[in-house]
């Protein structure tokens, strides 16, 4: 049969534009649901990786105890210049992560074995540690058990990154952070003297030393009130708040070297102890620091390449391996000039908060918003008066309550 003369066998062009355009809209109103999902799937994927270090945690007290030190490690040598050369290969000068412990619960029974027995780098004899027990001492190796201190980058553990420690959220990768983490032991509502901890500024317990200054016992009792102290044994006993109303560690961004002040301390000045104590929003209050234009940015780019967030997963100090609960999370970093004082909130790359690990092995996501008291507050200190004296209820709201751990305060509200 002939068709008609008017019989069309094909599209025109201007139908095919209007089939490419709704195209276009479609796939421009599902991109967006795509992406969420995958968000969606990051954050319980990151969610899962920190219930894995909370049961970690639970399982490393049951077999010894009490948790895992934070601040812990060896220290050798017959003075202090020995006991506190960053380069010595011979100790770590205390300063593991409470995470260091807590590898041989979270499957990396291969690494501790490395970790905790001498380990020999190159093979040849450049850095030697004599190994107690050998022939005349004839045995060497480049390194002691439990390593060098973090910042040695030949230590092959201490580059090596643990998929169980990462969130799939963050893109941090690479140089020139060495292994990274995402989890940071909490130290709760603490400002002052967080890194010396129970130990004064020569790293000796003041029970010896006799000494009462930065960073002493006396300092630390009162100040340090967090689920974790620096270099001190903790135990769940301790916890008086209860597990389930008590941070134990919290989430953080690592450093992309984009002046991110989440990420990185600021490069335009430091404050003294004092100031940094007596107002945690001090950095965020001086006029320039932060950009005008990108309020989550330095104006002004840190001098220190090294110095990121979540940059060495095994080194306890502050922008490694601490958060607080002082300013709510995704608030900038505030480093005082000493690196001993210092606000360092928890933060994501979650759209409005971050993920937070009680002391029960619960994980809860944490938003912007969390009611937090007054953000420019001093400190609850040794030398305190009035609402700062030891033993105050935190001025930090509900988050400082969360991040107390025998501080007798009713958490009532949802968060």
């Amino acid at each position: 049969m002939k068709r008609p003369s008017n019989f069309r066998t094909g599209f025109t062009l201007v139908e095919l534009l209007v089939v490419i355009a709704i195209i276009g809209v479609l796939v421009g109103l599902l991109l967006p649901a795509v992406q969420a999902a995958r968000e969606a799937a990051r954050r319980m994927s990151c969610s899962n990786n920190f219930k894995q270090v909370g049961l970690s945690m639970h399982n490393y007290h049951s077999a010894y105890k009490q948790l895992p030190l934070h601040g812990g490690g060896t220290s050798a040598g017959a003075n202090d210049n020995q006991k506190h050369n960053r380069n010595a290969p011979f100790c770590n000068r205390d300063s593991l992560s409470a995470m260091v412990g807590l590898m041989p619960f979270m499957e990396q029974q291969a690494i501790w074995e490395v970790i905790s027995n001498p380990y020999e780098n190159d093979g040849s004899a450049g850095l030697t540690y004599l190994i107690p027990g050998h022939p005349w001492n004839s045995e060497v190796a480049d390194y002691p058990p439990m390593g060098p201190a973090p910042r040695h980058v030949q230590y092959d553990p201490w580059v090596t990154t643990f998929p169980g420690l990462r969130c799939p959220s963050d893109p941090g990768t690479g140089l020139p952070a060495m292994g990274r983490t995402n989890y940071a032991s909490c130290m709760g509502d603490s400002l002052y003297a967080i890194n010396n901890g129970i130990f004064d500024a020569k790293d000796n317990d003041v029970a010896t030393s006799g000494g009462n200054w930065q960073g002493s016992r006396e300092d630390a009792r009162a100040s340090n009130r967090g689920f974790f102290v620096a270099h001190k044994k903790m135990k769940f006993r301790d916890i008086l708040d209860g597990l389930s109303n008590t941070i134990a560690m919290g989430e953080i961004a690592t450093d992309l070297g984009d002046g991110d002040s989440r990420t990185i301390a600021q490069g335009s000045g430091k404050p003294s102890d004092g100031q940094m104590r007596d107002n945690p929003s001090y950095c965020i209050d001086q006029a320039g620091w932060i950009d005008p234009t990108r309020p989550t940015f330095w104006s002004v780019a840190s001098t220190s390449t090294t110095y990121g967030r979540g940059y060495r997963w095994a080194d306890f100090h502050d922008v490694y391996g601490m958060m607080q609960t002082v300013l709510p999370p995704n608030k900038p970093l505030c480093d005082a000039g000493n690196g001993e004082t210092g606000n360092f909130p928890p933060s994501s790359r979650h759209q409005g908060g971050c993920h937070v690990l009680m002391g029960d092995g619960a994980v809860k996501f944490i938003t912007d918003s969390i009611e937090a008291g007054n953000s420019r507050a001093g400190a609850v200190w040794l030398k305190g008066s009035d609402a700062r004296s030891p033993g105050s209820a935190s001025p930090y709201g509900l988050w400082g309550a969360l991040g107390t751990r025998a501080n007798a305060e009713v958490i009532s509200e949802e968060f």
